[in-house]
């Protein structure tokens, strides 16, 4: 599982079949110092931090001029035209230790949203996205989303971009799931039964685009309930409403031998049901990767 947000240390290498004046130029201050300058040559991209949210993230430009020669286990796909940069990607633990497995996903400033395979045994990805245009990245995750960086990628033809994202606080999954999911927020039940509300599918569909691009993933829905009125009715309901969104999973897509559904009704509070908060909060449904 990849629980905490992103706490990243990025390296950004880029080079390009157009002089550095058609590059993304401009240097980026890092968000917290770091051992190495940043370079300021003509042919970086440039990126932001995301923010407060993670105040130790750090960023560093660099530049090369093999970032056309990055590959993985395999020779790259893809290869930069006139109109689409080559997204190469390396992502890597705090120790430098390859991450396989992560789906890096690129959204532009119109909505439109592109994908790397899962990282390889190297902690290489790679990804065709239009040139001249601005992309938030995050790394997909049953959990929040949070954003990692926005990198501006430069107009020209035949850019390659390399990047390497430093995942300083990342943790192997658990061999078991033994440890509580992801709480989905947002997932909300007609009251005292398993029909999903409307409001809840957007949430949902989040869970149905990490299963789509991570195709080995298998995960369990838990659904969890307050302890008011019959322990027998809660535990039954509990069990409803995990296979109510394991259906609907189902029903956009999803193989369902890849989605197990279990109830708990409610023996595994999260506060104390001694208000209308602490009930609020036990009624829930969870989502964690086996």
């Amino acid at each position: 599982m990849r629980r905490l947000p992103f706490a990243l240390f990025v390296c950004f290498l880029a080079s390009c079949g157009t002089s550095p004046s058609a590059g993304g130029g401009g240097s980026t201050e890092p968000a917290s110092a770091t051992d190495e300058p940043a370079a300021t040559s003509g042919d970086e991209e440039a990126a932001e931090p995301p923010g407060s949210e993670t105040p130790d993230n750090e960023f560093q430009l660099r530049d090369s001029s093999d970032a056309s020669e990055a590959r993985g286990e395999r020779p790259s796909e893809i290869e930069a035209t006139d109109t689409e940069a080559a997204m190469r990607l390396f992502v890597v633990n705090g120790e430098d230790v390859a991450i396989p497995g992560v789906v890096i996903k690129m959204t532009a400033a119109d909505g439109s949203t592109y994908f790397t395979e899962p990282t390889d045994s190297h902690g290489y990805a790679e990804v065709l996205v239009p040139a001249d245009q601005r992309y938030e990245m995050e790394y997909l995750s049953l959990g929040r989303r949070n954003t990692t960086a926005a990198v501006e990628v430069g107009p020209g033809p035949r850019r390659n971009i390399r990047l390497t994202l430093r995942y300083r606080r990342w943790r192997p999954p658990a061999p078991e799931a033994d440890e509580p999911g992801f709480r989905l927020d947002g997932v909300n039940f007609e009251s005292g039964s398993a029909t999903i509300e409307e409001s809840s599918y957007p949430r949902i569909d989040r869970v149905v685009e990490y299963l789509e691009h991570k195709p080995d993933a298998r995960i369990r829905i838990s659904g969890h309930t307050d302890n008011v009125g019959n322990p027998r009715r809660n535990q039954q309901l509990s069990e409803a409403r995990a296979r109510a969104v394991r259906q609907y999973l189902i029903e956009h897509g999803i193989d369902g031998s890849r989605v197990e559904a279990v109830g708990f009704g409610d023996t595994q509070p999260q506060a104390p049901n001694d208000s209308e908060e602490g009930r609020a909060r036990n009624r829930r449904i969870e989502a964690i990767e086996l």
